[in-house]
């Protein structure tokens, strides 16, 4: 007689303190992500590069600090000086916060100062390119600081098993939430004639709008989300220092440490070349379309919109999976959908509007998936204790190597001039990034870091 199958025991519900808890930090993901959307992927980079323009010389070159600059030059530049910032900032922001045991007013710190330079931005027009950058650059900076910090209450808000569920739920109502401004902003920016307004000030108010909507809903955040007792593996500096030069002696000896974690460094490497390749997309796709396909800006602004309402789902739906085949199968899954996305991407007639918006369709739903489900994937293989520093490793390899993979696009475009064969070279990323995902034991890493693996990997 066979043995009846065995069941996986359902996890036990939340309690209500839990599930509070919980929505509060869903309410942050779906109050920062508009800053991503409107802010950094839509308007303010041509709005800037307009501002500096308008302050060029007779040459057309803006001097920032004596520098000569083109004013098509500048946004990047700006960026790319933002991005160095985090590197050195966010890992200490991470040690801070897992020894003071008050992520709670570190949040509400740096998305309040993140969200007042957002709102700030109102004020940049005539020839301000200088405040324009200073303040993108604070608001980004903020932004990276409070997300390490945000993704720090992952491990103490699910257990192994409900991780990935959270996790994706968390970047879905990201995305629903960046996809609700956005909608709203653009539908203000194509009526601002019959309002009254000139178009930079339709832009200095959408700009203004992601501040607010990231400020009023971090109160709801901040407000249900709970500190915890630093664990003692946070703690190993004396008591008496404070919580900076703590957070500065903890990080050294992360440093130190982090040959025992070979293999949690083994996730971030490859970690580092697939997301390189999901960001590179995301960030030249507008470029594809409007120089390969020749499709138009309101095409391309309606496909960003569409691939983040498709986002909200797909983060769900992967989620779901996940809880099926486990989180790795998952995102090796999506990695093979994105080598998909870019080979139909070569194939996309000129001028074909309806295929471009089923590539969006495509990205949206992978985008989010592969996301959340690494971040999930990741808080299993941090040692207990220092989930905000590690955090910031973290977020160091989502911005800090970005440069990757736009180079790898820029110089297959000089060598070919062809934009197919620049969007098909970024297949290297995901292969190689898959690769070395799937070669990684993650039950292993995972008892390796101190933690208990879930069910299903």
């Amino acid at each position: 007689m066979s043995a009846a199958p065995q069941v996986d025991p359902a996890p036990p519900p939340p309690d209500r303190a839990l599930r509070r808890e919980r929505a509060g930090w869903y309410s942050y993901d779906w109050a920062m992500s508009v800053f991503n959307t409107s802010v950094t992927t839509v308007f303010l980079a041509p709005y800037l590069t307009s501002i500096a323009e308008a302050a060029a010389d007779a040459d057309g070159r803006i001097h920032p600090l004596g520098i000569s600059v083109p004013p098509g030059s500048w946004f990047g530049y700006v960026l790319s000086l933002s991005v160095v910032l985090q590197v050195l900032v966010l890992p200490i922001t991470g040690a801070i916060a897992d020894r003071s045991g008050a992520k709670r007013q570190l949040l509400a710190t740096f998305a309040g100062l993140g969200s007042l330079c957002t709102m700030s931005l109102f004020f940049v027009a005539g020839e301000r390119y200088l405040l324009g950058a200073a303040l993108f650059i604070a608001a980004n900076l903020s932004f990276g600081a409070a997300t390490v910090v945000y993704y720090s209450w992952l491990p103490d808000l699910a257990g192994p098993n409900e991780r990935d569920a959270v996790s994706s739920r968390g970047w879905a109502f990201g995305y629903l939430g960046g996809a609700v401004l956005l909608a709203g902003n653009l539908a203000l920016f194509s009526q601002y004639e019959s309002l009254g307004l000139t178009e930079g000030e339709a832009v200095r108010i959408c700009l203004a709008s992601a501040g607010i909507w990231w400020a009023g809903f971090t109160v709801v955040s901040v407000s249900l989300l709970r500190n915890r007792r630093p664990r003692e593996s946070a703690v190993a500096v004396s008591p008496g220092q404070g919580a900076l030069a703590g957070g500065f002696r903890q990080l050294a000896a992360t440093l130190r440490d982090l040959r025992r974690y070979r293999l949690t460094l083994w996730f971030l490497g490859a970690y580092l070349l697939f997301n390189d390749g999901v960001q590179t997309i995301i960030g030249v796709s507008a470029q594809y379309g409007a120089e390969e396909l020749d499709l138009d800006q309101s095409t391309l602004i309606s496909a960003i919109l569409l691939v983040q309402v498709v986002a909200f789902f797909g983060a769900i739906a992967m989620g779901r999976i996940a809880m099926v085949i486990g989180a790795k199968r998952t995102v090796l899954g999506s990695l093979v959908l994105w080598v998909g996305v870019l080979v139909a991407a070569y194939f996309v007639q000129s001028g074909a509007v309806v295929q471009f918006y089923l590539l969006a369709v495509c990205i949206g739903f992978v985008l989010g998936g592969t996301q959340a489900l690494s971040r999930s994937l990741f808080s299993q293989l941090i040692p207990p204790g220092k989930e905000a520093e590690y955090f910031g490793f973290y977020e160091i390899s989502d911005r800090g190597t970005s440069w990757l993979g736009p180079f790898l696009f820029a110089l297959t475009y000089q060598l070919t001039e062809s934009y197919r064969y620049a969007i098909f070279s970024l297949v290297f990323f995901f292969v190689a990034g898959g690769w070395l995902l799937a070669r990684l034991d993650m039950r292993r890493a995972i008892v390796e870091a101190g933690n208990t693996p879930p069910e299903r990997l």
